[in-house]
């Protein structure tokens, strides 16, 4: 059986669910947060400092100072719709030695410019410490950054 969480939930739970889903509402376009999602330029604005780069051939993720932080294969690129693709957190030794997980971005044109984005970190059975540190705060931060850049500018810190 598999567990399942939305939104911050996974903060009050000691195991991290197998299977995280994140929704988030942003004023924005569905191109442009296919954009700030797939794109280094806006990745580091939002996501710890990391440069991104989601093509259909890669993804791509690398720290501040260009350490691989999980590159991998992209499993689907459906631009501005979806994109899929492999997680490894190779900036810690411990998550690193996990097997690699999944994280869907589904985005969904809604009314008056407010575009819904759906985020679902999956296949995480294997790698139970990966699952607790993007449980609940590591990506709602990630997803509230995200927001911020994008109907603002500017990021949250």
């Amino acid at each position: 059986m598999t567990d399942s969480l939305v939104g911050t939930a996974a903060a009050e739970q000691s195991a991290a669910p197998t299977t995280q889903v994140y929704d988030i509402f942003i004023k924005a376009s569905p191109e442009a947060i296919f954009e700030a999602i797939t794109t280094p330029e806006f990745t580091r604005r939002y996501f710890h400092g990391a440069e991104i780069d989601i093509s259909a051939d890669a993804y791509r993720s690398h720290g501040p100072d260009g350490s691989d932080w999980g590159s991998g294969a992209t499993l689907e690129f459906d631009p501005p719709r979806r994109v899929v693709h492999e997680w490894r957190s190779r900036y810690d030794p411990a998550l690193a030695a996990e097997p690699p997980s999944r994280v869907t971005w589904e985005i969904t044109p809604g009314k008056d410019g407010v575009t819904r984005l759906t985020v679902t970190h999956d296949r995480l059975e294997a790698s139970p410490q990966t699952a607790r540190s993007v449980a609940g705060p590591g990506w709602m931060h990630v997803l509230s950054g995200l927001k911020s850049v994008l109907e603002t500018g500017q990021p949250l810190a």
